[in-house]
C-alpha cells in the first residue's frame, strides 16, 4: 500500500513539475517569437506589394509586437493554420498612401478570398486603393476564387479582376443577408421566462429571448438596413465595373452567377486564368521574364517598414472604443472605468491638441456609457473632439459619441439604436419542472426577492423596472437632442430603438458626413490649427495588448469568440439594463 501511495504521489508531482515547466516554456516561446519579429523588415529594392486578405485582417487597431504582435497566443498551440496578421485601418491606409509615392512598389496585387475584415474597414481600404491608382498611375490587380459581396466590393476598385477558371468553385455572390436567432420557444421548453422591459418599438435586441420570430417592426428595420447596405455596395460595384445596378441586380436575382464564365459574361471579372496564366500576367506587369523573378513585398512587412511612429511633439490622439461597453476595469472591450481613466489622461496631456473618438461598438452597459460620456464632455471643454464610426456606433456607442464636434460615418455603419431595454430572467420553471428543485424565499419586505430570479415580476415590480427604463430613455433622447441640435420630439420619432445605416443616418442628422477615419483625423488636425498630417504624431489609445497580455487574458477569462447563441444565453444569467443592439450583420 505504501508503495502504491508513493507511486501515485510521484506521478502527481511529475505532472505538476511538467505543467510548471511547460507554462514557463510557453512564456519563453511567446516572448522569443515576439522579439524575433520586432525588428524592422528589409524590403526589396523593387517589387510587388501583396495584400492577401486570408492572411491579413484589417481591424480597428494594429497589435503591438512587430510581425508576430498580431498572433493570438492560443493559436500557437492549436495546431491549426497560422493566424492572420491584424493591421489597424489607419496603419493600412497609411501604408497604401506610402506605396503610391514609393517607386519601389510596381503595383498592388490583391487577393480577396478568405476575407475576415468588416465591410466598413474594407470600404476605407477601398478609398485608399482608389487614391493609390489615381495618384500614382500604378495598377491594382485582383484575383479571386469564390467571390462574395464584400470581396467583390473591394476587388471592384482594381484595374483588372482575374478569377480562377475551375468549375468546382462555389461563388457566394448572392446579395447581402443576415440571420436573426430567436430563443423564445427553446427557453420556454426549459422553463426559463425572460421578462423584457423596453422603450422603443424597434428596440428589438431583447426579442431574441421572448419570441420565436421577428416582430413586424424588427423585420422592417432589418430589411431597411440590409437594403441600405446593398445600395452602397451594389452601386459601387456597378459603377466601377461599368454596368448598371439593374443589370447587377438581375444577375443576382436570377442566379446567373454560378460558373466562373458567368462573372466574365456579366462583366464582373475581366478574365479567367489558371495558375500558370495568372503567374504569366503578374510577371508581365512586374516587367520580369518569369514569375519566380518577382520580388514580393508582404503587406504586413510594408506596414512595419513604412508606417513609423510619429516624431512630432504635437499629437492627435485616436481613442479606439472597440467592442461591447462593459462595467469595470477589464482590459478587453470598452470597460467603463478603464476607458474613463484613459480619456482623462488624454485630456490632461498638453501635447495632445485634438482627439478622434473611433467608435466600433454595438453599445452595452448604460452605467459605463455614462461614465465614458462624462469624461468625453470634460475633454471636449479643452480640445477638439471628432467622432469616426466603424461597423457599429449604436445604442451605447452612439450615447458616448453623439455630442462630438463632428461625426464621420461610413455609409454602411450601423448607428442610432436610441433605445433601452432590460432583461429579468425567471428560472422558477426550470427549477420546478426540469430540475425538480423546490425554491422558497424568506424576505424582510414584500419585494425582497424581486431579483432572486426564481419568480416572475408582479405588476408593481414591472412598473418599477419600466419607470427606470423610461428615465434612461429620456436621458438618452435629451443627450441626442442637445448634442445634435434636434428637437427632442424628432429624436423620439427617429429613435424608438431603431438602427440606421450611416447613409440613412446622414439624412436624419444623426451623423454629419460620410467619411473615413483618415477624414476624421484630418478634420481634427485642421481644428487644432494645421491640416498637414505630416506635422502631427497620430497616436492610438489605449495601447493594444501585447502577446503576453493576450495570453494572460486567455488563461484568466472565458474565450471571447464564442458562438452567437452561447453569447446570447450568457446575457440572461442576471437582471440587466442595456443600451445595446444585438445585431450581428456580417458581409462576406
Amino acid at each position: 500500500m505504501k508503495d502504491f501511495v508513493k507511486m501515485v504521489l510521484a506521478v502527481i508531482c511529475g505532472i505538476l513539475i511538467l505543467s510548471i515547466v511547460s507554462f514557463f516554456l510557453t512564456f519563453a516561446m511567446i516572448g522569443a517569437m515576439a522579439a524575433a519579429g520586432s525588428g524592422k523588415p528589409v524590403l526589396p529594392k523593387s517589387g510587388v506589394l501583396s495584400l492577401d486578405l486570408s492572411k491579413v485582417v484589417i481591424a480597428e487597431q494594429s497589435q503591438d509586437g512587430g510581425s508576430l504582435g498580431s498572433v493570438n497566443p492560443a493559436s500557437l498551440f492549436a495546431g491549426g493554420e497560422a493566424p492572420a496578421d491584424i493591421i489597424g485601418i489607419w496603419d493600412a491606409v497609411q501604408a497604401v498612401n506610402a506605396a503610391a509615392e514609393d517607386p519601389a512598389v510596381k503595383y498592388i496585387f490583391l487577393r480577396t478570398d478568405g476575407n475576415a475584415s468588416g465591410v466598413t474597414a474594407l470600404g476605407e481600404l477601398r478609398v485608399a486603393l482608389e487614391r493609390f491608382r489615381t495618384a500614382s498611375g500604378k495598377p491594382v490587380v485582383s484575383y479571386m476564387e469564390s467571390p462574395g459581396s464584400a470581396s467583390l466590393y473591394l476587388a471592384s476598385v482594381s484595374d483588372k479582376i482575374y478569377m480562377n477558371s475551375s468549375l468546382g468553385l462555389t461563388p457566394q455572390f448572392t446579395g447581402v443577408g443576415s440571420q436573426m436567432y430567436f430563443l423564445g420557444d427553446l427557453l420556454k421548453r426549459v422553463g426559463v421566462n425572460v421578462q423584457l422591459i423596453r422603450h422603443g418599438k424597434y428596440k428589438s435586441a431583447g426579442e431574441m429571448y421572448t419570441r420565436s420570430s421577428a416582430s413586424p417592426e424588427n423585420r422592417e428595420q432589418y430589411q431597411r438596413m440590409i437594403d441600405s447596405m446593398w445600395e452602397v455596395l451594389g452601386a459601387t460595384i456597378a459603377e466601377s465595373r461599368g454596368i448598371t445596378v439593374d443589370d447587377l441586380d438581375a444577375a443576382i436575382e436570377g442566379l446567373k452567377l454560378r460558373l466562373p464564365q458567368d462573372f466574365v459574361d456579366c462583366r464582373l471579372v475581366d478574365e479567367l486564368l489558371d495558375r500558370k496564366g495568372l503567374e504569366d500576367k503578374l510577371a508581365t506587369l512586374a516587367v520580369v521574364d518569369k514569375y519566380k523573378d518577382i520580388k514580393w513585398i508582404a503587406f504586413k512587412d510594408y506596414v512595419d517598414a513604412k508606417v513609423l511612429p510619429g516624431k512630432a511633439k504635437q499629437k492627435i490622439a485616436v481613442i479606439y472604443a472597440d467592442g461591447e461597453i462593459i462595467d469595470g476595469k477589464g482590459k478587453t472591450d470598452i470597460a467603463g472605468d478603464r476607458f474613463a481613466s484613459v480619456i482623462a489622461k488624454v485630456a490632461a496631456d498638453s501635447t495632445v491638441k485634438a482627439v478622434v473618438l473611433r467608435v466600433n461598438s454595438p453599445g452595452g452597459s448604460v452605467t459605463a456609457s455614462e461614465k465614458i460620456k462624462n469624461e468625453l464632455d470634460r475633454l471636449q471643454e479643452v480640445k477638439p473632439l471628432v467622432a469616426s464610426y466603424g461597423d457599429y456606433a449604436a445604442s451605447g456607442g452612439y450615447w458616448i459619441s453623439n455630442r462630438c464636434d463632428k461625426i464621420f460615418s461610413d455609409a454602411t455603419t450601423l448607428t442610432g439604436s436610441i433605445g433601452v431595454f432590460g432583461l429579468v430572467p425567471d428560472f422558477s420553471g426550470t427549477a420546478k419542472d426540469i430540475a425538480h428543485v423546490g425554491v422558497e424565499s424568506v424576505t424582510s419586505h414584500k419585494h425582497g426577492d424581486m431579483f432572486g430570479l426564481m419568480r416572475p415580476l408582479d405588476a408593481e415590480e414591472y412598473d418599477f423596472m419600466l419607470s427606470g427604463i423610461e428615465a434612461v430613455y429620456d436621458r438618452f433622447t435629451t443627450l441626442v437632442s442637445e448634442g445634435r441640435g434636434i428637437p427632442k420630439e424628432t429624436v423620439d420619432e427617429i429613435g424608438q430603438g431603431r438602427v440606421w445605416t450611416g447613409a440613412d443616418a446622414l439624412k436624419i442628422n444623426l451623423v454629419d458626413e460620410i467619411g473615413t477615419l483618415e477624414d476624421a483625423i484630418r478634420y481634427a488636425a485642421t481644428a487644432a490649427g494645421d491640416p498637414d498630417l505630416a506635422k502631427w504624431n497620430v497616436k492610438g489609445y489605449p495601447k493594444p495588448l501585447s502577446p503576453m497580455e493576450q495570453f494572460l487574458e486567455m488563461v484568466g477569462n472565458a474565450p471571447k469568440d464564442e458562438d452567437v447563441l452561447v453569447s446570447a444565453l450568457r446575457k440572461i444569467t442576471k437582471p440587466q439594463v442595456f443600451a445595446r443592439m444585438d445585431t450581428d450583420i456580417r458581409i462576406r
